[in-house]
């Protein structure tokens, strides 16, 4: 016997016709659920059922169902038989819907797979600035000792490599952030952003965020202790690194970020949900915003 599975159903087969059939349910997350499941190698719970009770010989054509039978899809047979969707009702219109379902879960997913490679990312640049901040340590207190360049070289060889590394990771950086958050990376610029995304463990959480939050993300420690003491609120965390906020005067850097945060969490969900492009309009009006607060 054979055992066949389409998208609209499974199928038994004996050499010459069907002889059990489980068809799927008409809808089109039910499908999409089974395809997602095929996808990943699982045998579906129709399949197990359609074989459970047969006691002879099954044969299949997929390396997934190798529980359930022989795998020997060079049989004659598999290529002879030929089921339609359409004898069973199942309409070609709603394969296609299915197919762009999947297609759309598929992109969400490998966009998610990059937001978290993005947190990898940042948290391997952050340990290598640290590396190369103690390596520059050492090669200050050494250089003030007379010493041969030889003697040297191996940590002025570390130095120079673990600058470029630093490079190509920030470079690899821009590039994932241009893909998943080109909003938030024209707002505050693709490094900082992604230390937002890595501060708020993931775009969509960054995306949840209130704006408050986002405008003190990084500055966990101080939070708390404004908790614990009651004593001067932290004004700004991660974004403090924008030039926009570092370079003006103090009295006016808590205006700035609270403007800021309210334009990334905007750009954030643009990313994370909608998908659109909305960065020169959020840009355009930061910069407005901005200005206003400085003339103030």
């Amino acid at each position: 016997m054979y055992l066949i599975t389409k998208w609209f159903g499974t199928f038994l087969f004996d050499e010459s016709k069907i002889k059990q059939k489980i068809l799927f349910p008409k809808k089109e997350n039910e499908i999409l659920k089974r395809l997602q499941k095929i996808k990943k190698n699982e045998i579906l719970s129709e399949e197990k059922k359609i074989v459970e009770k047969i006691n002879k010989d099954i044969i299949v054509n997929e390396k997934r169902l190798e529980q359930l039978g022989r795998y020997n899809p060079k049989y004659d047979f598999f290529k002879k038989v030929d089921v339609k969707s359409e004898d069973y009702n199942f309409p070609r219109e709603l394969i296609q819907k299915v197919t762009l379902l999947l297609y759309d879960k598929q992109t969400k997913d490998n966009l998610k797979s990059v937001d978290l490679q993005v947190v990898q990312l940042i948290n391997t640049l952050d340990e290598f600035i640290q590396t190369l901040n103690l390596l520059n340590e050492r090669y200050e207190v050494w250089s003030e000792i007379r010493s041969s360049e030889k003697r040297m070289k191996p940590l002025i060889d570390s130095i120079s490599f673990i600058k470029n590394e630093i490079e190509i990771i920030e470079k690899q950086i821009e590039k994932d952030m241009e893909l998943i958050a080109p909003n938030i990376s024209s707002i505050i610029g693709p490094l900082i952003g992604a230390r937002l995304i890595s501060n708020a463990r993931g775009l969509e959480r960054l995306a949840l965020l209130p704006a408050s939050t986002i405008q003190v993300l990084g500055a966990e420690k101080a939070l708390f202790r404004f908790k614990k003491d009651g004593k001067n609120p932290p004004k700004h965390g991660v974004i403090f690194q924008d030039n926009n906020i570092n370079k003006s005067p103090r009295n006016l850097r808590g205006k700035i970020a609270r403007v800021m945060a309210n334009k990334i969490s905007i750009a954030a969900r643009a990313d994370a949900f909608t998908k659109r492009d909305i960065s020169e309009y959020l840009k355009s009006n930061l910069d407005e915003k901005i200005s206003e607060i400085r003339v103030l």
